[in-house]
């Protein structure tokens, strides 16, 4: 019983470490914040739809196929 309670705290001691080590290095992966963003062609409920839009980061649009910026949204 008392080997079971030692596995089985080994167990959560090493998965608590991995999760606190993968937060740690997913910290240094997150981009900063586009100072703007760009209304696109986007949304769509089938490809290329004109009339649905997504904000993207400011320059993205252009990146889309048939992606056209109707207006632009300063960053917070």
């Amino acid at each position: 019983m008392k080997t079971d309670n030692a596995v089985l705290r080994a167990t959560i001691g090493g998965i608590l470490a991995a999760g606190t080590s993968m937060a740690a290095s997913n910290a240094w992966a997150v981009p900063d914040q586009p100072k703007n963003w760009e209304k696109c062609a986007g949304q769509a409920k089938f490809d290329n739809a004109d009339h649905e839009w997504v904000y993207v980061p400011q320059g993205s649009c252009s990146k889309i196929t048939g992606g056209r910026v109707a207006a632009v949204k300063p960053g917070e």
